[in-house]
């Protein structure tokens, strides 16, 4: 094992960030303050800076040789999120654990362990006088909260980079890495239903009076897809796919094989086979969680409140504004005469599209190919990154790549990533560095 990169992690692991809870918003700080600190243990600059929510780490490595040399900004998260429930995890979730051929640890895969692979890297070349670009840090600790800080920061500065690297994503197959030349986008609604002044009796009310559970599952399903395919006003805008994108499909593992690796069910007889198109090129809506009435105690009443949270992934090429407006209306729409309902917009976040013929993509392309045997595939990805747009924004082209697999199993209980991806993903961000100084 090779003891310096695994007890570093250790230190980054062992902090407990996790952003969605506000008594950790001192453990989340704790991660920032470690990065920047490991970015100046280098000889760069690094600072946290607070904003109004989670505080960013925005630092610099300077080029070795002096001279005018390309800027590469790197971009990770070190915010986590919760374990729960803790008693799935085969060890504590914030020790760093390895067993057989897995590093395991909340994080290690999502984003810490990967950021680290970059971080690591460009301190390696910085301490040994070889690092030919400038690496510039620009990361955040509320990406598991869809916290829009880093966006705002990149939007404000006008310094701009000739390159970007994202580890935050993976690969279908061992030894297979692949490029995200899309992610999508993501708007997420709490919804509130109110049918009276008070939970009633069903045997005396039941039949005749609004039951908020029933009125909000009707809401619900006005934005349900039907045979795969969300309503039409929720898929307006959709970017096609190029011909690349869906050959890389064939290269990937089968959609049956993902959802049965996953113990996941197929939601219609269509969608294992579909199931690229599906995750990560067509908008998908889900319920993430549903409260009202007494589900656990036998209680015959009419609830007379009912609240969910619901959120809509963005395919590449969509609005936030007119795909959020759509499903408001619809919701609205299908409430029953004389129900109150509220749709309160928690966050949003627009898809993102990465020009693969860019100069920084296809050095990208080589370097991946040279360290790792296989040229990567072009996928798009189903997952939601807010910086992935603002970068587009600023003209600056992207590699959004990682060494996370289908069963690594990102925001669940024992959420693990190959040892041997660590110093791998070490290696390879080497090489990218190198590489990229031809910009």
């Amino acid at each position: 094992m090779a003891e310096a990169w695994f007890d570093e992690l250790s230190e980054l692991v062992r902090i407990p960030s996790v952003s969605a809870d506000p008594t950790r918003a001192g453990d989340v700080r704790d991660a920032a303050e470690w990065l920047a600190a490991f970015v100046r243990a280098a000889g760069g600059d690094a600072d946290v800076v607070e904003t109004d929510t989670h505080p960013l780490i925005v630092g610099e490595l300077a080029a070795s040789n002096g001279a005018a040399a390309p800027t590469v900004l790197v971009y990770g998260h070190v915010d986590v999120q919760p374990p729960d429930p803790l008693e799935l995890w085969q060890t504590d979730p914030f020790t760093l654990e390895q067993r057989g051929e897995w590093l395991y640890g909340r994080g290690v895969a999502d984003d810490k362990g990967q950021l680290y692979m970059l971080a690591k890297a460009a301190t390696e070349l910085a301490a040994a006088g070889e690092l030919p670009v400038n690496v510039r840090f620009a990361c955040d600790s509320e990406e598991e909260t869809g916290g829009h800080q880093i966006v705002d920061f990149l939007a404000a500065d006008d310094r701009g980079a000739e390159a970007a690297l994202i580890f935050d994503s993976g690969m279908t197959k061992r030894g297979v890495p692949e490029f995200a030349v899309a992610t999508r986008g993501l708007v997420y609604f709490h919804v509130t239903i109110r049918t009276g002044e008070r939970d009633l009796h069903s045997g005396i009310f039941g039949g005749a009076a609004l039951n908020a559970m029933h009125a909000l599952t009707q809401v619900l399903a006005a934005v349900q897809p039907r045979e795969g395919r969300l309503p039409e006003p929720l898929r307006a805008g959709i970017a096609p796919l190029t011909e690349e994108e869906l050959a890389a499909w064939t290269e990937l593992v089968p959609g049956p094989e993902m959802l049965a690796d996953a113990a996941a069910r197929p939601i219609d007889p269509s969608a294992a086979e579909e199931f690229y198109l599906r995750t990560t090129a067509e908008p998908s809506l889900d319920v993430n969680g549903i409260v009202g009435g007494s589900p656990l105690l036998q209680k015959t009443v009419l609830p007379v409140f009912a609240e969910a949270n619901v959120s809509i992934r963005l395919a590449p090429g969509q609005d936030v504004e007119t795909i959020g407006g759509a499903v408001e209306r619809l919701l609205r729409e299908a409430a029953p005469e004389g129900a109150e309902l509220d749709v309160t917009r928690l966050s949003a976040a627009p898809a993102g599209l990465v020009p693969s013929d860019a100069r920084a993509v296809q050095i990208g392309l080589e370097v991946f190919e040279q360290a790792m045997g296989t040229r990567p595939l072009l996928v798009r990805s189903g997952g939601t990154l807010p910086i992935v747009p603002a970068l587009a924004d600023k003209s600056i082209p992207t590699i959004i790549s990682g060494f996370a697999l289908p069963e690594s199993n990102i925001h669940s209980p024992n959420e693990r990533l190959l040892a041997e991806y660590l110093p791998l993903g070490i290696e390879v961000s080497r090489e990218l560095f190198r590489g990229l100084a031809r910009l």
